[in-house]
């Protein structure tokens, strides 16, 4: 199968499934997380982050009625930092609730060390998460150029209360810089991430070696057989998923709402996200893993699996 269009980019689009889990979530080229996390939290000397561990990004809820949670990325560092990395391709409803509740599982499963929760004294390993976010958080701050903001937990006199639970937010379609106009290490960064797909060649400004690498992981002409397969499938699914939410958004539709999203393209036919919920069960995903995959709620799964029997 080839997807139209992918012959035109040399290198992968940084905001499918795919490229965003190979270049960041595979132990061969961790030493590109490391840079960009290093990066991004302004890391060196004693506190820069030398290793780290993937951990299984699907963690379960206390009961088995509830909601569990699957991470883009989950890690450790070598001094026990916990670290959510996720990529989020549009905005949903209660996003900041969403995330207070994913760092939940990284806090809840500390106390869970050990034989007995008894001997457990409290002390937490610090959780960052990290969300790399193709959107603006907030419509009515979009004139705000502020590409990263920063969450931690804070007193009303604006003193650290705890530096155990941390939260970075990159707004993505705010970085606006151009190659010549990249200053610094994590300028390079968002500028590749945001670029790649565009790419013809890797920018001259980009001359460090962990961005050579970046460059060859990235290189569609490199990929096996069956890594070009799922990469044009992972793009298919981007695009799919693009053109659900331009039509939600062009009718002024909220998205990740059930009477939102499921709008017919013309009468008789599958809506395009119905399409994407009956692929993802035909690979055997459960219901609620496509509920997380295409962000919306598990009702609107149930619903749209019974109405295509």
């Amino acid at each position: 199968m080839c997807i139209p269009g992918t012959a035109l980019s040399r290198y992968v689009n940084f905001y499918t499934d795919f490229a965003f889990k190979k270049i960041f979530g595979t132990e061969a080229n961790k030493d590109l997380l490391i840079s960009f996390l290093n990066q991004l939290l302004n890391l060196n000397g004693d506190s820069e982050i030398k290793d780290l561990t993937y951990l299984n990004p699907e963690q379960l809820g206390d009961s088995i009625n509830e909601r569990r949670a699957i991470f883009d990325v989950y890690c450790t560092t070598e001094k026990d930092e916990h670290f959510i990395v996720e990529m989020q391709k549009a905005k949903q409803d209660n996003f900041r609730d969403r995330a207070i509740y994913y760092s939940s599982f990284a806090i809840r499963e500390q106390g869970k060390k050990g034989s007995s929760t008894r001997t457990w004294d409290y002390q937490l390993a610090p959780v960052y998460v990290v969300g790399i976010l193709n959107f603006v958080m907030d419509q009515a701050e979009e004139h705000r150029t502020k590409v990263i903001t920063r969450v931690s937990l804070k007193d009303d006199e604006n003193t650290v209360f705890n530096d155990k639970l941390s939260y970075v937010f990159l707004e993505m379609p705010k970085f606006i810089k151009k190659e010549n106009e990249l200053e610094t290490f994590l300028d390079k960064w968002l500028y590749v991430i945001k670029n790649l797909a565009q790419l013809e060649d890797k920018p001259a400004a980009l001359k460090e070696g962990i961005f050579k690498k970046l460059f060859e992981v990235a290189e569609i002409a490199q990929f096996s057989k069956i890594d070009r397969a799922e990469y044009e499938e992972s793009l298919k699914v981007f695009w799919d998923f693009s053109n659900v939410l331009a039509t939600a958004e062009r009718n002024g539709i909220a998205i990740g709402r059930a009477e939102g999203i499921v709008e017919g393209q013309a009468k008789g036919e599958r809506t395009l996200l119905t399409k994407l919920v009956l692929a993802n069960k035909e690979k055997g995903k459960s219901l609620s893993e496509i509920a997380d995959i295409l962000e919306i709620d598990i009702k609107m799964v149930e619903e749209i699996l019974k109405e295509s029997c």
